[in-house]
Formats: C-alpha cells, sequence, structure tokens
C-alpha cells in the first residue's frame, strides 16, 4: 500500500473516531445533567419523604428502614453521577488528541492482526465490544514502548501473551487535525521526540506519556520491588516517568490504592506548583505533596524552631570565613549518618535505665506534681518493659493523679473568685441540666414511695436543693475547664523533658560515648556540642539536628507510623540522608519507596550517593527487594549544552545527548566591570525574548547574590523581573532571578549564569552547583563574568562553547 493511502486510511480512521467521540459527548451530557438533577432533588426532599414516628418500636424502626433506604438511592445516585462525569472527562480529554501511537500486534496462535490505538484513556464502540483506543497504561499498550518490528511478549494478569509487532506508528495530532505520522523501528521516534523537545517551557510539567522511552517505562510499570531507585542525568525525565508510575499504579491497583494513600515528597513548595498539572492531564487526582521540611514542623510543633534546609545550604556557601564554620560542616555529616542513628538506637537504652527527666505540672503557681515524683514513680516500672510502655504507665499515673487533684481543688478560694465571673450562659446551661436532674430525682422519689423499697439516696433532705446543686456543678465545670489544659499536656507527653534529652548527647566526648555504647566521635566534637546546646537553649534546631531530634522524640514516646501509606516518592532523592531514609522506611512501613536522583546534582552537605554498591539507601530494603534503574540520556537541554555540561563531571561520559540542535554556550566576558555586565544581561533578555523565548532564569549560586542581582538589574532596566525566594510558591514563566538550589528540577528555555568567575564556583565543591546551574537550560546558555572564569570553565575544550570578550 502507498504512503499516500496510508495517509487517507489515517485520516479517515482519525474523523471516525472522533465522531463516535462526540456521539459519546451528545450521549453523556444530558445523562450527566440528569443525575445530577436527580441527586439534588433526592437531598433537597430527604425529609419530606420520612415520616418520623416513634410512637412504638415497629413505628422507630420503620423510619429507620426509610431513612436507609433514601440514604442507599441518593449515595447510588452521587455513585452513578460520579461514574459518568468521569467518563465525560474522558471522552473530552480525548476529543483534541485521541492517540498518540499505534502498533499491530499478531498473537502467536491466531490468525489475524489487530492494530492497537493507544491514547490517555481508553474508548470502545457503542456497542463496547471493540477498543478503538486503549489506555496507555493497559498490558498490550507496554509493547509500543518496548518493542520495534518483531517478535514481543507482555504481561496480563492471565499470563504471558506472545506475537509479533508487524508495525508501529507514531502520529502528530493537534485540534483533532492529523499533522504528521512516523513508522518506528525500535524507541519512540526521534521526529516526535524533536517536535515535543523543541517547544518552550511552560510554567507547569507537561505528560510525556506520547514519549515514554523503554527505561523510562521500566520504571512506570515496575511493580515487584520494594524499594525503586532511579539514578538519571539533568533532564533525563526521571520526574516524568515518576509521575507518569503513579498514573499508572492508580490505574492497574485503583480497586485498591487511592491517590490519598501515596505521597511525594518534593523539594520546595514552588516544585509542587510545578508538577501540579501533570496527573490531572491524565485524568487522576493529585496524590499528597509536601517537603520533609514540612513534616519536620508539623511533629515538632511550636516547641522548637527548626532550621529551613534551605538556609542551611545558604550557610553553608556563604559563612565559609566564619571561625565556628568547619565544625558546622562535621557536624552537618555525622549527624546525617547512619553512623548516627546507631548511636541514638543504644543512647536509647542508656535513657531507659537511668537519663531522663521530666517536667513538673504547674498550676497557678504551684506544683502539683514534681519533676522528682514522676521520676520516683517511673522508677517503679519494670525496666525490661519497652520504654514508650513504660511512659504510657506514667501517662496513666498522671491523669489519675489529676483527677484527684481535680476534685479537691473544687473547694479552693480561686474557684469561688471565677463564680462572681460567670456570665448568664454558664448560669443558664446549669440551669438547663439541673431542671433534668431535678426531674429524674422526683421520679426516683415517687418509685420509692410507692414501692417502699428504700430510699433515694437524696430523700433524707427532704428537698431538691436547687442552689447548692448550682454552686457545685458550676464548680465543678469551671476546675475542669480549668484542668482541660494540663491534661492536654498529659496526654501529648509534655511530661517528657525531651529537648534535655537530646542535650544530654552533647556534654563532652566521654559522655557521649558511655551513653552510646562506645559511638566514635567526630572530628570537632566539643565545638559540634556547644553549637549544638546553644540553638536548643534559643529553642532551635538546626535542619541537620531536626530528624535525630524527632527519632528521639520517638524513642521515648513510641514510633510514629503511618500504615495507611502505600507508594512513597521522593524526588531530588540525592538530597536525602541516610538518617532521613531510615526514617521515612521507619515512619512508613507498608509503603513501597521510589527515589528519583541524580549525584551530579548533589548540593547538599548531606547528600547521598544512590548508585553506589556501599550506599545506605541500595541495604535498606535488601539486594532481593531493590531495583537500580540508571537514565543516561538526557532530553531535556541541546546536544551542544549537554556535551557541554557533562564535560564538568567527572565520569560525565556515560551520559547521552539526545540530538536536538541549538547555538553552543556563551562565555561572555565584560572587562569593563560588573556594571557592563548587568547591561549586557539586559541586552540579552531582550534579545531572547525577541526569539519567542519565554521562560528565562537568572541563575545565582545563593539567595544574598539573587538579591543582589535583582536590584542591580532593576536599576539597568530589565523589565518584568521576579525574584523568586524560599517563600515563592507559584512557578510563572517571565524573567526570574533565582539561587541554584531553589531552580533543581525545573527547566527554562534560556539561562543566564550571573557570575561564573571563580570567586563563586572555585571551590571543588562548587563543582555540582555549576553543572546543576547549567543544567536547567532547554535551548540557550549564557554565563558570564567580569573576573577570572570558574576552573571548571577553564578545563573545557574549547570547542564546546564561543567566547565574547567585551
Amino acid at each position: 500500500m502507498t504512503e499516500t493511502n496510508e495517509w487517507q486510511l489515517e485520516k479517515e480512521r482519525l474523523a471516525y473516531v472522533r465522531n463516535e467521540l462526540q456521539a459519546r459527548l451528545a450521549e453523556l451530557e444530558p445523562q450527566v445533567e440528569g443525575l445530577a438533577d436527580q441527586a439534588t432533588e433526592i437531598r433537597k426532599r430527604f425529609w419530606e419523604e420520612v415520616t418520623i414516628n416513634t410512637g412504638s418500636y415497629t413505628d422507630f424502626e420503620e423510619a429507620f428502614y426509610t431513612i436507609n433506604q433514601q440514604a442507599r438511592v441518593l449515595a447510588e445516585r452521587e455513585r452513578g453521577h460520579k461514574l459518568l462525569v468521569q467518563q465525560w472527562k474522558n471522552v473530552n480529554r480525548l476529543l483534541p488528541l485521541p492517540y498518540f501511537g499505534r502498533i499491530d500486534f499478531k498473537e502467536k496462535g491466531l490468525g489475524f492482526t489487530e492494530p492497537i490505538y493507544i491514547g490517555v484513556s481508553s474508548f470502545t464502540d457503542k456497542e463496547g465490544l471493540n477498543f478503538l483506543i486503549y489506555d496507555w497504561r493497559t498490558p498490550i499498550a507496554s509493547l509500543y514502548y518496548d518493542y520495534g518490528s518483531g517478535t514481543a511478549d507482555y504481561e496480563t494478569p492471565m499470563g504471558k501473551i506472545e506475537g509479533t509487532v508487524e508495525l508501529k506508528r507514531q502520529f502528530q495530532i493537534q485540534d483533532g487535525q492529523l499533522l504528521g505520522m512516523f513508522d518506528a523501528s525500535e524507541t519512540i521516534g526521534d521526529a516526535m521526540l524533536q517536535e515535543v523537545l523543541s517547544k518552550g517551557a511552560n510554567s507547569q510539567m507537561r505528560s510525556i506519556v506520547a514519549t515514554i522511552q523503554k527505561e523510562q517505562n521500566a520504571i512506570i510499570r515496575d511493580d515487584r520491588s520494594r524499594m525503586l531507585i532511579v539514578q538519571g542525568a539533568a533532564g533525563s525525565g526521571k520526574t516524568s516517568a515518576a509521575l507518569q508510575r503513579v498514573a499508572y499504579l492508580l490505574y492497574k491497583h485503583r480497586q485498591t490504592i487511592k491517590a490519598d494513600q501515596m505521597v511525594l515528597f518534593s523539594p520546595n513548595p514552588m516544585f509542587a506548583s510545578y508538577i501540579s498539572t501533570v496527573l490531572p492531564e491524565l485524568g487522576e487526582e493529585n496524590i499528597q505533596q509536601t517537603t520533609f521540611q514540612e513534616y519536620l514542623n508539623y511533629w515538632l510543633g511550636s516547641s522548637l524552631s527548626p532550621e529551613d534546609p534551605l538556609d542551611q545550604i545558604e550557610y553553608v556557601l556563604t559563612a565559609g570565613a566564619e571561625p565556628d564554620y568547619t565544625a558546622r560542616m562535621e557536624g552537618i555529616r555525622y549527624k546525617a549518618s547512619a553512623e548516627f542513628m546507631k548511636a541514638l538506637k543504644n543512647y536509647g537504652e542508656w535513657l531507659g535505665h537511668e537519663g531522663l527527666n521530666f517536667i513538673g505540672i504547674r498550676f497557678r503557681e504551684r506544683e502539683f506534681i514534681t519533676s522528682a515524683q514522676m521520676k520516683a514513680q517511673f522508677s517503679t516500672y519494670d525496666v525490661h518493659l519497652p520504654l514508650p510502655s513504660r511512659i504510657l504507665l506514667l501517662q496513666e499515673w498522671l491523669l489519675k493523679q489529676l483527677s484527684v487533684l481535680e476534685q479537691q481543688e473544687r473547694q479552693a478560694d480561686w474557684v469561688e473568685e471565677e463564680l462572681n465571673y460567670l456570665d448568664t450562659d454558664d448560669y443558664a446551661d446549669a440551669y438547663g441540666k439541673l431542671h433534668k436532674e431535678k426531674a429524674v430525682f422526683e421520679v426516683a422519689e415517687q418509685y420509692a414511695a410507692r414501692e417502699n423499697a428504700g430510699k433515694h439516696p437524696d430523700l433524707d433532705e427532704g428537698s431538691f436543693d436547687f442552689l447548692e446543686r448550682e454552686e457545685e456543678l458550676l464548680r465543678r465545670k469551671i476546675v475542669k475547664q480549668t484542668f482541660k489544659p494540663l491534661r492536654q499536656r498529659v496526654r501529648k507527653f509534655k511530661f517528657v523533658n525531651v529537648q534535655s534529652a537530646y542535650e544530654q548527647l552533647f556534654v563532652d566526648s566521654a559522655a557521649y560515648q558511655e551513653r552510646t555504647n562506645g559511638a566514635t566521635v567526630p572530628p570537632h566534637w566539643d565545638e559540634i556540642c556547644t553549637q549544638t546546646k546553644d540553638m536548643l537553649r534559643q529553642n532551635k534546631l538546626f535542619h541537620e539536628d531536626a530528624t535525630p531530634y524527632l527519632y528521639v522524640k520517638e524513642i521515648i514516646e513510641g514510633v510514629r507510623i503511618n500504615t495507611d501509606i502505600r507508594h512513597v516518592f521522593v524526588d531530588e532523592g540525592q538530597d536525602y540522608s541516610a538518617f532521613q531514609y531510615e526514617y521515612l522506611k521507619k515512619l512508613f512501613p507498608r509503603a513501597r519507596m521510589t527515589v528519583l536522583g541524580d549525584f551530579g546534582q548533589a548540593i547538599y552537605m548531606q547528600a547521598t550517593e544512590l548508585a553506589a554498591t556501599d550506599s545506605p539507601i541500595i541495604s535498606l530494603y535488601g539486594d532481593k527487594e531493590t531495583t537500580l534503574i540508571r537514565l543516561v540520556q538526557s532530553y531535556r537541554s541541546t546536544r551542544e549544552i549537554v556535551e557541554f555540561t557533562k564535560a564538568m563531571l567527572p565520569g560525565g561520559d556515560e551520559i547521552v545527548a539526545f540530538d536536538r540542535r541549538d547555538q553552543k554556550p556563551a562565555l561572555i566576558r565584560v572587562e569593563a566591570g560588573e556594571n557592563e555586565r548587568d547591561e549586557f544581561i539586559r541586552s540579552d533578555v531582550e534579545a531572547l525574548q525577541k526569539e519567542g523565548f519565554r521562560s528565562i532564569a537568572i541563575i545565582t549560586k545563593t539567595a544574598a547574590e539573587s538579591h543582589l542581582a535583582y536590584e542591580c538589574l532593576r536599576e539597568v532596566g530589565v523589565e518584568g523581573l521576579r525574584l523568586i525566594t524560599k517563600d515563592t510558591e507559584q512557578f510563572e514563566k517571565g524573567v526570574m532571578v533565582i539561587p541554584v538550589y531553589l531552580a533543581k528540577g525545573v527547566e527554562f528555555d534560556a539561562v543566564l549564569v550571573y557570575d561564573a568567575s571563580t570567586v563563586r564556583y572555585g571551590e571543588e565543591y562548587d563543582r555540582k552547583l555549576l553543572y546543576t546551574v547549567c543544567t536547567r537550560a532547554m535551548h540557550r546558555l549564557n554565563l558570564y563574568t567580569s573576573k577570572d572564569w570558574s576552573p571548571f570553565l577553564q578545563a573545557l575544550p574549547e570547542n564546546l562553547y564561543d567566547v565574547k570578550n567585551v
């Protein structure tokens, strides 16, 4: 068959499918509206249809069943409406781009070849017998991503299906019009990828279902690993593949897993905004998103203020000249290690025997229960019981003591004073309760008189003393309300001095080793101890102390676990410490974990190597339950940018550039000084905007440099400039100034490196920072300096960049 005939047949099929989709829409819309109206009407008339009569048990039972029946009808209508709305949304989503791929598959043993068209959702003909479109997540659709022409197979719940792929075709369809089609042999064809990647950066990440590569498909459909680690080069599609993985898992396990049983740990709030549209594009709800810092803040509460990780890295990048800098760096590294976690486990044993301190319960300038009394009571419990169990016993004892004290306190003078300040509502409430009590009293009195079967306890008084009972009731209410915060503190374990328990670790080297069963002491330990205690005494925590502090808190109070979460996704996983991974494993004991990262972008001091054989993350669940997938193909940037950036990294040769061409990165040295550099940046921004680039990032090393650059560039007239800070929550297109650690995970049409001098990027630690900065660029990369270039740029082959001295 000729190419012209093939084109015509595909156009005709596309028109037929669109007609079917439009017909289904026309059919669904009145049904959606009708069921919605029915549900509204039932809700409005719910009680009109029900007669409540409780004259007898039979009447009550009849009323109960009537209400129950109405509730079931309403629930059925609402459930039906929800399903119809989902179908309506799916059809609407398919209408502009019904499908993006086709495979012709001949199953072994069958005498015919079936054409399989693949889109973002399944769609059948009117009879529901034939699939016009297969959802990309169906088992058979995996053939499109994993195979070219030739023998192939796919897994189904009933077993493996084998056969032959006879054709693999990709389509470019826009607004229902066929613009192009390509027959491919192996991977998703370069023509389609070129078309997708040539587009500008968006304010939100896009779905990649039409261009999923074989190695990305392995990530998406992995359903066996307890721990899935993805070590991927910058721009290799790690995050995109992870989000498609979420959609796949929600589709495959839709009967057992819901969106709220998955959680994604993002690097910052702005990143959450950036990826917020991907799952809705695929017809799925967004899963829970948070940052690890938000989790820490929640559980630490208001008693301690933890340092933000972005403030920590700002310190790391800017405070090198300070006298306590070296000790702080050692502290960050050590407190992030598995060794420190092991030391804390041993420390828990010491705490359980002798090291725990308590906080006395004070009330109105009096100490009701002293810390010494608590310690004495605690010492009576069996030391062989787990520490949290003994704390629960102490909690129970304290609540009983408070009950006794509460009764005693009702006759105190301060209660008398409080009675004078009660408002009319309090008296009205007491009045109502007492009338009910009096009614009960009178019934009991009559019953006793009639039966002559003894007396009611209050009958000796001969009458119901209303005033005396009112005062008793109000006293009880006043004291109960006043004691309520004390009970809450006890229930929240506020009687345990966790801060003191953590601080006791940092007395000196000898005490640390004694209390942790001989743990290794890192260099500069005495200085680390001083720094840590100084922060604690200000009710603050270094970022590196936040997770260990919570760990000690849970050694004492018991582990908080979340058994509802079934999948945990960690983006920028190289930035998490071994300690934090152990903590996540404890926190979500039933969850499978997917970790995405690139050690080439490990810019935090506590970074974890994801792919090394001795990496603590690989040993977290053991080799048998862990899968490591490497992504070496970089799709984000042009070939020229990838060749430039990968040359900065030792071992960068393994990164493979996608063959999309544009200009080489430009090194622009402005010898006249920094003011003139700002003028050149302004001019270059205007030129890039005229070329059609709408997402332009001027990236700095630190937040302090971002503020300075922002003010300087505003002064020279850069229009529409936005300053991105750690508090920015929405990612938007435009011209922005942003520090490198906030730009991680995001891409831009053009990146302008504000200062690429040896002053900014001169130390070995800066190598990965500069690499991270440059890999944010999709199409253009300009680097500026008025001084000497960074040594990492000076070491690059000269054929990888263009030089401009002005």
